[in-house]
């Protein structure tokens, strides 16, 4: 145990050079050079040969048995699916379902507003879904039948008039029953056998079975975020969303062992992702780093595995600060997509804290209720976007139209200030449209 323990990484910020603390930052995706090349090949193998390459790939680069003629989910592998899921898994789902549509109605915005900005002039704003959207839902290192409830469920309450799921199929050429059951819940039943960068490249150009989408979102592995790069001028990518990444935020009075179990929750997504546990308590610290083989022993190989990779290599283990202030300091810069605060006052740093994709506060709010059942969405940005970006919403699905009606009495207030201003900016057909506006004969 001793020396599993001695393995994760301690950072401590006092003793890192700025090229060190900057080094953490880093994430999988910030170099997506060795993915561009090959993505870029399989995305000219879609364009050009459509299901056919998409089988292909499926075959390549899942292992699955799936053709070119069986690429979409028919209505009896729904059927299928609920028969023989678990009832269990299928009544979980129900559950998250019902709370994550809750909260997610609560975002939809009123259809259109109107503001008198003078009399007799008015502007507003009309909100509408867009025509089409694709929903990834990735496969490769486990099923996730959350990630189909999380990208489907806001862009069926948008209103959004196509939706098309693509995941990864099963070797057995199919798709997981749970990813199923969460689509017909949610009320999707168009739902594709594709995966990684051949599923981008499938909703961008659109085969013969794969309808062409104006927008792609969901989470996925660089493969997919270097296909959403280079495909960014033929599909609008949707919110930087890849490898899992999370931070611990604890102070002294955080549980130790709380904060071991909950430092593995996204560290266990796979070797790619990133977790720290940030604390200036290395009493905390410290009985957190023995904790966690303890943890391990009672995993399984692989996802024990992924957390070792995680915490001992160059993106994951316990980052030790001076004092909370540091503390929050670092995790700002790092703008985690989690963020965990183990605290007895939690609530005493929420003010402090501003870039992170979301913030559970307690003990009682471990990633994990996150992910599945509290109802906020949890495909949120990555690799730093939390300082820009916001959760994947409704708003996501939908799209805002300017609006404006002005009077007669209106235009003539607004008429001498607009031709002032083209003038100054030297639009000679701007001054002249409201100059000579009522003017007879052409």
């Amino acid at each position: 145990m001793a020396a599993d323990a001695s393995a994760i990484n301690l950072f401590d910020l006092a003793t890192l050079s700025v090229d060190q603390r900057q080094a953490l930052m880093t994430r999988t995706e910030a170099d997506l050079s060795a993915y561009i090349e090959p993505s870029q090949a399989i995305i000219d193998a879609v364009r050009d040969e459509g299901d056919e390459a998409v089988a292909r790939f499926g075959r390549k680069f899942d292992n699955a048995d799936v053709d070119a003629e069986s690429l979409k989910a028919t209505s009896d592998d729904f059927d299928r699916a609920f028969a023989e899921l678990d009832p269990e898994v299928t009544e979980a789902i129900r559950f998250a379902v019902a709370n994550i549509r809750t909260f997610h109605e609560a975002q939809k915005p009123e259809s259109m507003w109107w503001v008198e900005t003078r009399d007799g002039v008015f502007g507003g704003e009309r909100t509408t879904p867009v025509p089409s959207v694709a929903c990834y839902v990735p496969r490769g290192k486990g099923a996730f039948p959350s990630v189909m409830m999380m990208t489907t469920i806001p862009a069926v309450i948008a209103g959004v008039p196509e939706i098309a799921v693509l995941t990864p199929p099963t070797p057995e050429g199919g798709i997981d029953a749970a990813s199923l059951v969460a689509a017909r819940l949610a009320g999707v039943e168009n739902v594709y056998k594709s995966g990684g960068a051949a599923a981008v490249a499938a909703a961008a150009f659109g085969t013969a079975t794969i309808p062409r989408c104006c927008k792609i979102v969901g989470p996925g592995s660089p493969w997919v975020v270097a296909a959403k790069k280079l495909l960014s001028d033929r599909i609008d990518p949707g919110l930087p969303a890849g490898p899992s990444e999370s931070i611990v935020l604890a102070d002294s009075s955080a549980n130790p062992k709380i904060a071991a179990l909950d430092l593995l929750i996204e560290a266990e997504h796979g070797p790619d992702s990133s977790a720290f546990l940030v604390t200036d308590s290395i009493d905390v610290a410290e009985a957190a780093r023995q904790h966690i083989p303890v943890l391990w022993d009672n995993m399984g190989e692989q996802r024990a595995g992924f957390t070792r990779d995680v915490l001992t290599g160059p993106r994951g283990g316990i980052v030790l600060a001076a004092n909370m202030d540091e503390a929050v300091r670092f995790t700002n810069d790092y703008a985690p997509e989690h963020l965990e605060v183990l605290a007895e006052e939690p609530m005493d740093y929420l003010g402090q804290l501003q870039h992170a994709g979301e913030i559970l506060l307690g003990e009682n709010t471990p990633i994990t209720l996150g992910n599945f059942v509290i109802g906020p969405n949890c495909v949120l940005p990555t690799g730093g976007h939390a300082r820009s970006w916001s959760p994947l919403s409704v708003l996501d699905f939908m799209k805002r139209t300017s609006i404006a009606y002005v009077t007669r009495r209106g235009r003539e207030v607004l008429e001498p200030h607009a031709r002032t201003l083209a003038a100054y900016e030297g639009f000679e057909a701007h001054a002249n449209a409201v100059s000579d506006r009522d003017k007879k004969g052409a």
